[in-house]
């Protein structure tokens, strides 16, 4: 099990629901994930107006929680009055928090992700910020009342996967008994499979979902990659050696000839 903010969750994938080809298909993904929580934009569904009406209803029957997020905020101000616009639609003190700096990579404005951070936290939110691989960020997110981290492994929506693996770890070796869910940049089951296998605690998916030819399919997948990934972490991995070691010893042994 995994706790959020003192919520349980079994789960360890959350699950984006923008870019499905339909309603059908996104409602096919959820329920074939077996997740518990699901993103959500209020920005975007928003600008569809009565559309956004009947995702929002959506949303509701399949039965799983809401994390509203910020996207396509670029401001500290943009992103708090998001939140709080967030907060009324779902009944929900919990937000993804993004705060874009550079159009390109999607990269977090860092400086104004910390700032909007502490605003909203003081403000009774229970913070879930999409930030970089950095230490030092991390530890000002902390500070500013974040209980969970949520750094990418790449840029969002690239699919390469973890790309620099002793960030990751050196994260997880800082945090200890912080909640680490890797948000963006996941294409494959594998790229979920190795990112739990180092200690991470979740996945957070959107585009390696909605994007693939079976959504549904393709959640079962990472669903799948993600638990062996966990198992192997807590059973214990050999670590690599640079040297072979043969499975049956033959030191001790009697020799026949």
């Amino acid at each position: 099990m995994l706790e959020l903010y003192g919520h349980v969750v079994a789960s360890r994938l959350l699950l984006g629901t923008a870019r499905y080809p339909s309603p059908a298909i996104l409602a096919e993904a959820v329920r074939a994930s077996k997740t518990d929580i699901v993103t959500v934009s209020l920005r975007r569904e928003m600008a569809g107006s009565r559309a956004g009406g009947a995702f929002f209803q959506l949303i509701r029957t399949l039965g799983v929680r809401v994390l509203p997020n910020t996207a396509g905020c670029h401001t500290v101000a943009e992103a708090v009055l998001t939140a709080k616009m967030a907060r009324e639609v779902f009944a929900t003190d919990w937000i993804k928090l993004e705060v874009i700096g550079n159009h390109d990579t999607l990269q977090p404005d860092v400086f104004a992700l910390v700032e909007a951070a502490r605003i909203l936290s003081g403000e009774g939110f229970k913070v879930f910020p999409y930030t970089t691989d950095d230490l030092v960020v991390a530890e000002r997110l902390m500070e500013a009342g974040c209980q969970v981290l949520m750094p990418w492994c790449a840029p969002i929506g690239s699919a390469m996967g973890p790309v620099n693996l002793p960030a990751l770890r050196s994260l997880r070796a800082q945090f200890p008994d912080i909640p680490l869910i890797v948000d963006a940049g996941i294409g494959r089951p594998s790229h979920a499979a190795i990112v739990m296998e180092i200690g991470y605690d979740a996945v957070l998916l959107n585009t390696a979902v909605a994007g693939a030819a079976d959504p549904a399919a393709m959640a079962a997948a990472f669903t799948g990659a993600i638990e062996a990934g966990r198992i192997a972490f807590r059973a214990g991995m050999l670590e690599p050696r640079d040297m072979a070691v043969p499975s049956t010893p033959v030191i001790g042994k009697a020799v026949f000839s």
